[in-house]
């Protein structure tokens, strides 16, 4: 294969018990409620050399279909809320980034600014913020809601959301606190900067109440991939973590997000895009398939028609036999771009809804791959080196067993390549990530007057 410049960069994406949704009823998967297995899975991770640990969030339990629901370990029930517990995981790595999610629909933007430079600072420069949206109902019914928020309506409020986080994290000059005992000056003032804001959805005066962060400001991750969040990813984000099912498609988005860049005065190496990837590995390629449909042998049919209804954006299928063809449907107010990945896939394919989450249900829409560790290598450089990810957020399916596999087998194989590095550049998220350490945008505007 031809050869690209750099490593890629590697995400190890946590869920309990492991991706797959019927992981938690494999016998050797980990299922425990302690801090440890968390403690472990990162310390895996930074020993490998990964980028950074990557933890999704939810703020409901999904109870559309109490009849699946308490036979689903992805129902929203999460350990630990995610920021409190990279907290901790900062206590116990030292190069690892460690990214969380946090939703604009249902959040304060001073208090998750705050939150996350905190985070920043307690681990030396290693925090990201994995901007999110949320469109469910079970969510909107927790925040004073009584329907859920439609799409055009909270991609407007993150647009705002990112402006105010972004600009109370550059609160402080990087050197405002002088803590100069003999002067008795703890602060420069000419070096503070209010933000002053007024918006359609929030009102925040500012400052920050915390030094600016080691890095700058925290890495932001976006999760959409529909129209307008391609648009907050060009305007604002430094990482995105996506899904596409075929290199084509992958190649499509990788070069349609990365042109819209310049408008906004940044340059491609400025944003990082990390699709996620679900592998399952064997010594040989049987082996690989028997471990697979052990997994999917474990998935509850009941499970199986939520998982659909999930991802078709909250769609009732309970009247329809899971050999029915996938029906079409209209779109709904949930996730736009997985809507349109998953109905595509099924009619590409001409799937049954059975057949439908059997094939989504290891990764979830993302990139399902059952092979040898260099067959796994193979299908990681083909993205890699045709421009269609500058990485990938690996969602290891069974664990601890998969993120084992993965670390054990396809990692020497991507370094005998020379696609995965042997250790890290830097010490911060933004230096192994190859990003640049963002300028304090009020110190610029005041240095050019």
């Amino acid at each position: 294969m031809a050869r690209r410049d750099g490593y890629l960069k590697l995400g190890a994406f946590y869920h309990e018990g492991g991706h797959h949704v019927a992981a938690w009823r494999h016998e050797q998967s980990d299922i425990g409620e302690g801090v440890e297995s968390l403690v472990s899975f990162a310390k895996k991770a930074e020993a490998a050399k990964f980028d950074a640990v990557f933890l999704a969030d939810g703020v409901s339990v999904r109870l559309k279909y109490p009849e699946a629901a308490s036979h689903k370990a992805h129902s929203g029930v999460r350990q630990f809320e995610p920021i409190t517990l990279l907290s901790a995981l900062a206590t116990v790595t030292d190069r690892i980034g460690l990214v969380a999610t946090a939703s604009t629909s249902f959040s304060d933007p001073y208090n998750l600014a705050r939150q996350f430079a905190s985070l920043d600072h307690l681990s030396h420069g290693r925090a990201g913020w994995n901007l999110v949206t949320s469109g469910d109902l079970e969510s909107a019914y927790n925040f004073g809601h009584d329907k859920p928020i439609d799409h055009a309506s909270r991609y407007e409020r993150a647009e705002e959301f990112a402006d105010v986080v972004l600009g109370l994290w550059d609160s402080w000059d990087d050197d405002a606190f002088l803590r100069d005992r003999q002067s008795g000056q703890y602060f420069d003032p000419a070096k503070l900067h209010p933000l002053a804001h007024k918006g359609r959805h929030f009102s925040v005066k500012g400052p920050l109440n915390i030094p600016r962060s080691p890095q700058g400001h925290p890495v932001v991750v976006q999760a959409g991939s529909s129209e307008p969040g391609k648009e907050l990813a060009a305007r604002t984000a430094e990482l995105i973590f996506t899904a596409q099912q075929t290199l084509e498609e992958a190649v499509a988005f990788y070069a349609d997000v990365k042109g819209r860049l310049a408008k906004y005065g940044r340059l491609p190496e400025d944003l990082k895009i990390l699709p996620g990837v679900n592998a399952v590995i064997g010594a040989t390629e049987a082996e690989a398939k028997e471990k697979f449909e052990e997994l999917q042998s474990l998935i509850d049919t009941r499970v199986g028609l939520a998982l659909v209804s999930e991802h078709l954006g909250g769609v009732d299928l309970r009247g329809y036999s899971p050999d029915d063809p996938v029906p079409v449907l209209e779109e709904t107010n949930g996730s736009k771009s997985r809507q349109v990945l998953v109905s595509e896939l099924a009619r590409r394919e001409n799937l049954t809804i059975r057949q439908l989450y059997l094939r989504i249900a290891g990764a979830r829409g993302h990139w399902q791959l059952v092979g040898t560790p260099e067959q796994i290598a193979d299908q990681l450089e083909e993205r890699f080196i045709n421009y269609g990810a500058d990485g990938f957020n690996v969602m290891p399916p069974l664990l601890p067993g998969s993120l084992d596999d993965f670390i054990a087998l396809v990692l020497p194989e991507l370094r005998r390549r020379n696609l995965f590095r042997t250790e890290y550049e830097g010490r911060t998220l933004r230096e192994n990530l190859g990003l640049r350490r963002p300028p304090n945008r009020f110190a610029q505007a005041t240095a050019a007057e």
